[in-house]
Formats: C-alpha cells, structure tokens, sequence
C-alpha cells in the first residue's frame, strides 16, 4: 500500500484518487476551494463526447469512446443523471462541406457511430437547425458532471480517503524514502504525487523540481442560455463544423440535463488562470502569460479569428448572430448570461497548443499537463492510465 497525494478535485483528480482507494492505497486529495468541481468540471457543457474529432490514435481518441461507454455505466450504477441526446455537426455552406467529410471519415477512423445527412434530414433531428449538410452522431450526450464528482468523492471517504478543502499545494520534494508535500497548513509525507490541478499544473509541476515541457494559458469560454420561451428551439446538440486551426469546437447550443440551452463558448485569452469576467485580472499571471513565446506565435498566425473571437465577446448581438447562423432568429433578447469557463489550454513555445492529453512523470511524481476537454468524458480512462503509470514510479 502507498500513501498518494493527489492535488485537484476536479473530475480526474477524483477519478485518480477513486482507483488509487479502490486498490488499497491511502489517499489525500488536496483541494484549495471549499467544495469539488468548482472550475473546468464545473463549468463546461456538460457533454458526454463520442470521440469524433480527435486526431486517430491519439490519446484522446484511443480513450473517448471506452470513457464514453465507462462514465455512462458509472451514471447508470450510481443514479447520475444523463442522457444519450446524439448531436448535429452542421454545414451552414457549401465551403464547410470538405472539412465535414473529413470529419465523417475521421470518425469512421475512430469508430465513432456516424452518419452524413441531407438538409432535410437534419431537420427531421432538428426543425429549427439551418443546414446544407450535416453529419449526424448518435453516441453523443449529456450529463451532470459534477453529481459525478458527488459520488466519486463518497467512493474516496468510504474507502478511507480524506479531501482537504481549503488547503492549497505550496510546494514538494523528493527524499530518499518518499516525497514530502507542504500546503498552507501542513507537511505529508507520502509515496506519490499526482498533479491534477488544471489551470495551475505547469505551477504544481514546477513547485515539485520538475520543468514542465509547456505553459498552461488560459482561455475564457463564455456562455449564454436560451431564454426559457426559446429552449425549444433546440432538441439536443447542435455543433459547427470546426475550424481546423483551433482545439476549440465554436459556439455551439446544447440541450443541458436540466431542460436548459446553453449558448458557447467562444475562446479569448483570460487575463487571470481564474478570470472569468474581463474585471478579473491577476497582473502576475497575464505578465506570465504573455511572456510566453508561444502565445504571440499563435497570435500572429491567427489575428483575424482572434479578433472575431474578442469582438464577439464583447457583443451579445455578435454572440446570437453566430447562434443564428445554425438556428435562424435566435436574437439578442433570446439570451441570457450563464457562468463563463476557463480552459487550461498547454501550449508549446512555438506556438502550438497542445492537442491530446499530456502527461509529464518525474521521480514519484506524475503531472497531468493537459486535460481540457473531453477529459471529464474519459475521466476514468485518464486515471486508470495514471494508475499504471505510477506502478513503476513506487517500485
């Protein structure tokens, strides 16, 4: 048995810490809010991914349809609301149809349960979507990610694990029997370390001796809902076709689990790890941020997109006219701010963002790097592989 130290409540801290229990290790999850899942996990749409649009062979890809099939089973046993919806990728023109039949191919590649569709059989899914093609996944779904975190987190405390809430990770070193861990109020001693702490892992990696190979820089996405009287407009997820520059996947409207229809998210650049108003502003953090090489390579080869993406949020009107160009006469009255998400995005100094999930190990150590979306779909996927990973690690 091994005492681990896990630091992140967030859905793959929780899902790490669950297996590590499940097997006999003793587990403290460090956790520097009063309560679970209170940033990506928290804050995102809600959607169980199918695997679609991930480079074949990757991680992402490799793990998306299994933690599919895993978190819904999970839901199934433990009474977590969810629902299989399926979802639309729509071609509002003609010049998106090559990108939406690679999309189709690379789900084929992927086996992601998949379908082409006409104009007019979109609108059989979706009587209010505007198309000229489509393509139609039906693995896609929705779901209360956070009343995941509810029960994983029972499973650690019925296991013997402790949460520490409010009790933020400083530092840790390595010593000849262990490692030692030291937060705002106390040292451990333990085994393992496993970072899982999402928008500050490059800063815990860091603290712990190891020099991570990317800077995390966050991204706000900011999201509306549909008026209740306009929710109808929507039956289930209704997604454009992405540009394939970025590893965010445009506005889009998703039916969430609650009756609701969240509008979003665009992507500008947050000026604090935690920034999700523009109002929010760390200068130490947007000054380490911007000192990143990699951030200005991106953004001179994308100042147009970067451009729409800040006027638009900026504008609520912009905002429904994106939404209007997949559902006609979704208009600014029709939406209603709904709490803004920050993406954890790792990025390269020359300027390419990460695209798979990353993984950094060091001496007792493994750092999760990246894990943005669809991390909370493959969750328990991503903590068996951490699991295994840290075998070797406590020989």
């Amino acid at each position: 048995m091994s005492r681990v130290v896990v630091v992140g409540s967030g859905i793959v801290g929780l899902a790490v810490a669950q297996r590590l229990a499940e097997r006999g290790d003793e587990v403290i999850v460090l956790e520097k809010e009063s309560g679970l899942a209170l940033h990506q996990t928290g804050r995102n749409s809600g959607v169980i991914h199918s695997g679609l649009y991930y480079k074949p062979g990757s991680f992402k890809a490799r793990m998306c349809q299994a933690g599919a099939r895993s978190m819904r089973e999970f839901a199934e046993q433990h009474d977590v609301r969810f629902q299989i919806t399926g979802k639309l990728v729509v071609a509002t023109d003609a010049s998106q149809l090559p990108q939406l039949d690679i999309l189709a191919e690379r789900a084929v590649a992927n086996g992601v349960p998949a379908r082409v569709v006409t104009a007019a059989e979109a609108r059989e899914y979706e009587p209010n979507v505007r198309s000229v093609s489509a393509l139609r996944v039906e693995s896609t779904g929705i779901i209360d990610y956070p009343g995941v975190c509810s029960v994983l987190a029972g499973q650690i405390e019925a296991l013997g694990g402790t949460i520490r809430f409010d009790e933020a990770f400083l530092s840790a070193r390595e010593t000849t029997t262990g490692i030692v861990v030291t937060t705002e109020r106390d040292e451990i001693s333990a085994d393992l370390l496993v970072n899982c702490a999402g928008l500050y892992s490059d800063r815990v990696a860091e603290r712990s001796g190891i020099r991570p190979d990317v800077r995390i820089v966050p991204f706000r996405g900011e999201y509306f809902e549909l008026t209740p009287e306009r929710s109808d407009l929507v039956n289930g997820l209704i997604y454009p076709v992405p540009d394939p520059r970025f590893p965010f996947l445009g506005v889009h409207l998703t039916k969430m689990i609650d009756g609701s229809v969240h509008a979003g998210p665009n992507a500008v650049l947050a000026l604090a790890r935690e920034g999700y108003r523009w109002r929010d502003i760390n200068v130490g953090e947007l000054a380490q941020s911007l000192a990143w090489p990699g951030l200005w390579r991106l953004g001179a080869r994308n100042v147009v997109p970067g451009a729409k993406e800040a006027l638009r949020s900026a504008s609520r009107s912009l905002f429904a006219r994106s939404l209007s160009e997949l559902v006609p006469g979704i208009a600014k009255t029709d939406l209603v701010p709904a709490k803004a998400g920050v993406r954890a995005q790792a990025m390269h100094r020359d300027g390419s963002m990460v695209d798979d999930f990353y993984i950094q190990t060091g001496p007792r150590q493994v750092h999760v790097l990246n894990a943005p979306s669809p991390a909370a779909t493959c969750a328990l996927e991503i903590a068996t592989h951490i699991v295994a990973e840290l075998e070797p690690l406590a020989a």
